[in-house]
């Protein structure tokens, strides 16, 4: 979702465009597909950015002569600069990890017609321009009974990174959980305005604990590992992690986490792209692909009320069967 670079796997952008500088055209008899991952923070958050890296991952293991490439940006001019590296590399599939890398796939995308864009996040489409929607609002909206269940003080809290879009939904369909089960329950957000500070994110999440809130959801990658500190410290209040599976970074005060899982996400596009199969389009990922999802901590199971764990296990069914319509204000990640 959501900067600094980071290391570059297999083959280095530079060499790649120094070699097309000199208009090298040696035949390649080798099938080649390359596939480069950007994300907007650090692979070390075990969130976001680490999952989509386990993603990329997973290509390069899974498709026969994959070749990947990774690399951290910071700024848009950073994700328009590597987009347009890549392309002129020759890459066939370039993913921008996060809803605000769409602007820079669609002014680079037309430069490079051979190179598909994706972006994870957003609606832009184009001739090689696409972006993956998450419906990450179906499993917030799970977490938000369990944490409407599990409050004693009636206050709980939400802290993204920036208040971007995706995020802001995520957090409108937690509340709408909790209001279901606890209409009166009071819900605390913030927002850090980066990623990457656990320092500004443990001070979000003292603050929201010093108001009263008991349970926290975090949405803020590097910058969450904060809040996992935070409540840990506090020993009276509980933590929902988000886009991985989080519930081992501080497992005896994470409720559970809200993924989305990106290795699959990802290999479901690199197949299409790889067979030539792919069309541009918005690809919609959701609980019935088993892509997003809601995982209870098995550490902290019996802590969740019963009537929670009915109630989570009643809505995932109607949501799984098409049968379950959430609330006007949320929306997909």
């Amino acid at each position: 979702m959501k900067t600094g670079r980071s290391m570059v796997l297999n083959i280095g952008v530079g060499i790649l465009l120094a070699c097309a500088s000199k208009g090298d055209s040696t035949p390649n008899p080798v099938k080649s597909f390359k596939v480069a991952l950007l994300t907007p923070g650090p692979i070390s958050d075990q969130s976001w950015n680490g999952s989509a890296y386990a993603g990329l991952m997973r290509i390069k293991d899974s498709i026969a002569g994959a070749q990947v490439s990774h690399i951290q940006t910071k700024t848009p001019a950073e994700f328009e600069e590597n987009f347009r590296q890549y392309g002129a590399a020759g890459y066939s599939l370039v993913i921008g990890h996060g809803f605000e890398f769409q602007d820079a796939a669609a002014r680079v995308g037309p430069e490079f017609p051979k190179t598909i864009y994706i972006t994870t996040g957003g609606n832009t489409v184009g001739a090689n321009v696409a972006a993956m929607s998450f419906s990450f609002d179906e499993p917030s909206y799970l977490a938000g009974i369990v944490a409407g269940s599990m409050t004693k003080s009636g206050m709980i809290g939400c802290i993204g990174g920036t208040e971007i879009p995706p995020v802001k939904a995520a957090f409108d369909a937690f509340t709408a959980g909790a209001k279901s089960v606890n209409p009166k329950v009071k819900v605390l957000v913030s927002y850090i305005g980066n990623w990457e500070d656990a320092s500004a994110g443990k001070e979000q999440a003292l603050a929201q604990l010093g108001r009263g809130a008991d349970v926290i959801f975090q949405d803020a990658d590097a910058a969450g590992l904060g809040a996992f500190q935070a409540v840990r410290e506090a020993k009276h209040a509980y933590v929902i992690g988000s886009n991985a599976d989080q519930n081992a970074v501080a497992s005896e005060v994470t409720l559970g986490s809200v993924v989305i899982d990106l290795p699959h996400a990802f290999m479901v596009i690199a197949r299409e792209v790889d067979g030539g199969q792919f069309k541009p389009r918005i690809v919609k990922l959701d609980m019935r692909l088993d892509v997003v999802r809601w995982t209870v901590n098995p550490a902290l199971a019996t802590k969740i009320p019963a009537a929670a764990t009915h109630a989570v296990d009643s809505v995932r069914t109607q949501m799984l069967s098409g049968k379950f319509a959430l609330p006007a204000a949320t929306g997909s990640k």
